[in-house]
């Protein structure tokens, strides 16, 4: 399958990542702004990501049942509703309520993205194309944190434009893709044989979850308490989504050339010092708070694209739905005590505990590739192909095969 038909589904992707990234500022602005406590607005965030995992287990049987696009249509519907909501009644419970409805659509609907782009695209360009996504996601991101100080978190306009958004996304789906992927023969979630596949991928996503949501849910109540404005905390944001972009490509480039783990373990490490360098050194300025966000998005970012590819590269022909539902599984674990650690730590130690908190969790990420990479070495998935096509066409397996066939038939 070429880009150019993948294409459309990018194009849905973009329109619909704007809207999602915008509301994690959003809630966390508006809440405040409504006297909702640190607490329970990151318990927002483990309410979406509890959405997140249930939608993990359910959506993949959608999309066997009714197909891809059908499962995009359905889910855009229901979450541009629930976005509308939000607004219509401003209340903690029903907006944790609102926020698992939402995580578990918008898992649904990246599970299908991830997915069908996985499905269409070969293992020596998987690295560049899934960068590539994560470039449109990172820009879409940026752009629609700038809507926040332009329309303001304090009435309708901006939840509207969020619905807008998820409802548009659903035309260049719906009219333009002609690269609909099969539904899955079959599906059973069972998380054993994706960690068979890459027990650095899984370990990976849990340790994603934990720093990107605290970043994307939490980074706005860091940006606030050290005192930046609300058009500063949309700075603040968006460089970190920019840095995430500068990387992106470089490394899922570099990731397609030698051993992923390499490029996982270089951005991990500048993760973990970026982080200790806004927990130490940036303080209160809000120009080395840019610079040190900055940095940690260029490396932080990346990872899941990176940790995605690496399991993708083991996966079969009909893996690809339990790869996506899987890793988004592993990463909504991580993401569910992420922002209610991170909120808590900024209410009893102050600001600069969330990078700390993310530092360590990158240090440990860090080692456990290292030694996994020790512990298994990279093999190309071309030469894992090659030598099981040579094994199913050699004798000896053409025998056992008939053998076991005559004894299939003799039990009948």
């Amino acid at each position: 399958m070429t880009l150019r038909m993948l294409l459309p589904l990018l194009m849905a992707a973009g329109v619909l990542l704007a809207g999602n990234g915008l509301q994690g500022t959003l809630i966390a602005v508006r809440g405040a702004a409504e006297g909702i406590s640190n607490g329970m607005i990151g318990f927002m965030g483990t309410a979406y990501y509890l959405g997140f995992m249930v939608g993990c287990i359910m959506v993949p049987r959608l999309l066997q049942s009714v197909g891809h696009i059908r499962t995009f249509s359905a889910l855009a519907a229901i979450a541009a509703s629930a976005t509308l909501l939000l607004v219509m009644v401003i209340d903690a419970w029903v907006w944790i309520g609102l926020r698992l409805v939402l995580g578990f659509c918008f898992s649904g609907l990246f599970t299908t993205v991830e997915s069908w782009i996985n499905s269409g695209v070969a293992n020596r360009d998987r690295g560049r194309v899934l960068s590539l996504y994560r470039l449109i996601d990172l820009a879409a991101v940026t752009g629609a944190q700038f809507l926040l100080p332009l329309f303001g978190a304090a009435d309708f306009t901006l939840f509207g434009l969020m619905a807008i958004m998820t409802a548009i996304s659903l035309v260049p789906v719906s009219l333009a893709d002609r690269s609909n992927p099969r539904p899955p023969a079959s599906f059973k979630f069972d998380l054993r044989p994706l960690w068979s596949l890459s027990p650095v991928a899984c370990i990976g996503c849990i340790s994603i979850g934990l720093t990107n949501s605290s970043f994307r849910l939490v980074g706005p109540l860091y940006a606030q308490s050290i005192g930046l404005s609300i058009t500063s905390v949309a700075t603040f944001m968006s460089a970190g989504i920019v840095g995430g972009a500068v990387l992106q490509y470089p490394l899922g480039m570099l990731s397609d050339r030698v051993d992923r783990r390499i490029a996982l373990v270089l951005a991990t490490a500048g993760a973990c010092l970026a982080g200790l360098y806004l927990a130490s050194v940036a303080g209160d300025s809000a120009f080395r708070n840019y610079v040190g966000i900055f940095c940690f998005g260029a490396f932080a970012l990346p990872l899941y694209s990176l940790s995605a590819a690496h399991a993708n590269d083991h996966a079969g022909e009909g893996d690809f739905v339990m790869v996506a539902a899987g890793l988004t599984f592993f990463f909504s674990i991580g993401a569910m005590a992420g922002p209610v650690l991170s909120a808590v730590l900024i209410k009893w130690t102050g600001p600069q505990a969330l990078f700390s908190c993310t530092s360590t969790v990158h240090l440990s990420l860090l080692l456990y590739t290292l030694w996994r990479m020790r512990a298994r070495a990279a093999v190309p998935v071309a030469t894992r192909k090659r030598f099981v096509s040579l094994l199913r066409t050699s004798p000896v397996f053409m025998r056992l095969a008939r053998r076991s066939s005559l004894k299939s038939g003799n039990s009948e």
